[in-house]
């Protein structure tokens, strides 16, 4: 009889305990996701949603983004990737003096950020100083990169800008 009371003690604990293993309501272990990969994800989607015509939508992600990017710069100041896509979604938004100045700090950080000159040299395209998209040009010169042939193209005005 001892042994069968001791075997149902030695059950039932066994079973509490794989129970309580692993079972934690605690959200400790699963991975944040930081603002600043969040952003990326909406301005992934707002490009998408732009390529189909959905230009209210791809303001709203982008809009949403710009908010996240923000934040992420408050958090972690002077990334420059932070600050290539704050001035990528302030562009977006129509605010093209506030884009410059995003893009303008991220070069004071690296001043050969291919996107970032890239994106600077689509905006001077856009806002008609030509002189200084070449500028940007020709930092990119150097990249053995798809961002050189762009934006090459944009001011030759043989490709329109994709963004």
């Amino acid at each position: 009889m001892k042994k069968l009371i001791y075997t149902l003690l030695i059950i039932i604990a066994l079973t509490n305990n794989s129970f309580s293993a692993g079972s934690s309501d605690d959200n400790d272990s699963t991975p944040k996701v930081s603002n600043y990969a969040k952003a990326k994800n909406l301005i992934k989607a707002a490009k998408k949603y732009e390529k189909k015509g959905k230009t209210e939508k791809a303001q709203k992600r982008y809009a949403k983004a710009q908010k996240l990017l923000l934040k992420s710069n408050d958090e972690k100041p002077l990334q420059a990737d932070t600050l290539n896509y704050l001035g990528f979604t302030t562009r977006k938004l129509g605010d093209y003096e506030g884009g410059e100045k995003f893009y303008l700090q991220g070069l004071q950080i690296e001043p050969n950020h291919n996107g970032i000159n890239e994106y600077l040299g689509e905006l001077y395209v856009a806002t008609n100083r030509m002189d200084m998209a070449k500028e940007r040009l020709e930092v990119l010169k150097t990249c053995n990169c798809e961002k050189y042939d762009e934006l090459k193209e944009i001011i030759e005005g043989t490709k329109k800008s994709k963004y």
